[in-house]
């Protein structure tokens, strides 16, 4: 029988076998945790109870990278000669353009806050932009930045809803972010989100650090344990004679 399973070695054995399983289940305990925290910064937010406006960002506020999707409520005043048109935006396989006309918000010294108020096929058939007050639900976006150029700037249609475009057309300081309103305006078809969030890849980065380097000692406690069952079942026999066990350490033999 090999040395290693003797019934005085046992407790090692199980030494090794709950040093490689706590290893193994902190390991995976961090990586669950890992998991957990890109799962909470990527949640989609869209469907979350809506907060007020100035709970999430101000006037001037960059915009929170944690917040993209929020619904939010907004109560102001539109501004429609403010309004612009979007072009490139698809709705159910059909392209088109986003309405947007920037609301007033109450309380901000007039900064407005540019609300996509729908999608349109075509632009002879936009409503006309609303006037007076409004209190509405918009989900939150960042700005965008393609860097793609606009071939006519005097005109109302943009490439792209960045503010430093939009701001040419009203005299009001603009939100760094935009609504999409969650219903849209009269004569419009809904907008589609075009952002949601994305995980960075530091994210609980060293979590995932830990979770690895759990598993480390526990590949490093088997493998001692492998050598010391190996170099164990190599040596003389202790169970063998005392006389042929002291011949097999000086090298002599019959």
């Amino acid at each position: 029988m090999p040395r290693s399973l003797a019934p005085r070695y046992w407790g090692a054995h199980l030494l090794a076998l709950v040093l490689v399983g706590i290893a193994a289940w902190l390991g995976l305990w961090q990586f669950g945790a890992w998991q957990d925290h890109r799962r909470a910064e990527a949640a989609d937010l869209t469907h979350a109870d809506p907060m007020p406006l100035a709970e999430v960002i101000g006037p001037d506020d960059p915009f929170p990278g944690n917040r993209i999707g929020q619904p939010v409520r907004v109560a102001g005043t539109w501004v429609p000669a403010g309004t612009v048109y979007v072009s490139g935006r698809e709705h159910q396989g059909r392209e088109g353009y986003w309405v947007v006309t920037p609301l007033a918000v109450d309380g901000t010294a007039g900064s407005a806050l540019p609300v996509v108020r729908g999608w349109v096929a075509d632009l002879d058939a936009a409503p006309e932009a609303p006037t007076g007050p409004a209190e509405l639900v918009a989900w939150l976006q960042p700005p965008e930045g393609t860097g793609e150029a606009d071939d006519d700037p005097s005109d109302d249609v943009l490439p792209q809803l960045r503010i430093a475009d939009v701001i040419q057309h009203v005299d009001q300081d603009l939100y760094g972010a935009y609504g999409v309103a969650e219903t849209p305006g009269p004569g419009l078809e809904p907008a589609t989100l075009e952002q949601l969030p994305e995980v960075d890849a530091l994210t609980a980065v060293r979590n995932l650090l830990y979770a690895i380097e759990w598993w480390f000692f526990g590949a490093f406690a088997l493998f001692i344990w492998w050598r010391w069952v190996a170099e164990t079942n190599a040596g003389p026999d202790e169970d063998a004679p005392a006389a042929e066990r002291a011949e097999e350490r000086s090298g002599v033999g019959p």
